[in-house]
């Protein structure tokens, strides 16, 4: 199995995936074909046509899912890519589409994986920890499971000096761990993950993660930690 799980697609001062082209070239260089899932997004179209503009120095042909049939485009690619946007709409036509089975089934047999942000989230056993408001509903909230962990992305420290009343990110997270036993990994902007079959491991800016698990403080992570002992979590 082989996933970039980007925690944005968009940095200051710089164009969209552009903060990570070191990462996507390792990760695309076998890749021809790409399938865009734009549905995070209202404008399909338009989401699809600024990923092939991005993609396109890498030599990478890009289809969107919606623009002919989403299982023929999925079986001549060799690389999916999910973008970001809002989560729940995102799971809501993912279900709706019947495509999460078949992404399921091309990663498990090589595709490669591309998520960004929401696109983070589904790869997740569920999108429970995204910071999206349910603007739709989608029939659950179980995602495609590509790893067995939950992941936060865009996550924010908490600021002594806000004057924010509202539950900062880690409130948010430690309340998601009293309700369920499995870690998550807070991933603050600029930072990625990459998966190797057995091999995990963070990478992009030096800011880091925070890995959160029931009954333990976070854990401070840096670029380059091996985090392949979270491929064995079971999940709860």
């Amino acid at each position: 199995m082989r996933l970039l799980l980007l925690s944005n697609s968009t940095a200051p001062g710089r164009g969209y995936l552009e903060h990570a082209t070191d990462a996507l070239g390792e990760v695309l260089q076998d890749v021809r074909r790409l399938v865009f899932v734009p549905f995070a997004l209202a404008d399909h179209d338009g989401y699809t046509a600024i990923v092939a503009k991005a993609l396109a120095p890498f030599g990478i042909e890009v289809a969107g899912a919606h623009q002919d049939d989403p299982i023929r485009l999925l079986n001549s690619a060799q690389a999916v890519f999910t973008g970001g946007g809002n989560t729940f709409r995102l799971l809501r036509e993912l279900y709706r589409r019947e495509l999460l089975a078949p992404i399921r089934d091309r990663v498990a047999h090589g595709t490669v994986y591309i998520g960004s942000s929401a696109g983070t989230n589904v790869a997740c056993p569920t999108i429970r920890t995204t910071n999206d408001m349910p603007i739709v509903q989608p029939p659950a909230f179980d995602a495609a499971g590509f790893v067995p962990f939950q992941i936060n992305p865009h996550y924010l420290d908490p600021q002594p000096e806000s004057t924010h009343m509202g539950e900062t990110r880690e409130e948010r997270i430690d309340q998601f761990l009293e309700e369920n036993d499995v870690p998550v990994l807070g991933m603050r902007e600029g930072t990625w993950l990459r998966r190797e079959d057995d091999t995990l491991t963070l990478g992009g800016d030096e800011a880091g993660a925070r890995l959160f698990r029931r009954g333990a403080g976070p854990a401070e992570l840096r670029p380059g930690a091996d985090l392949s002992d979270l491929l064995a979590s079971e999940i709860a």
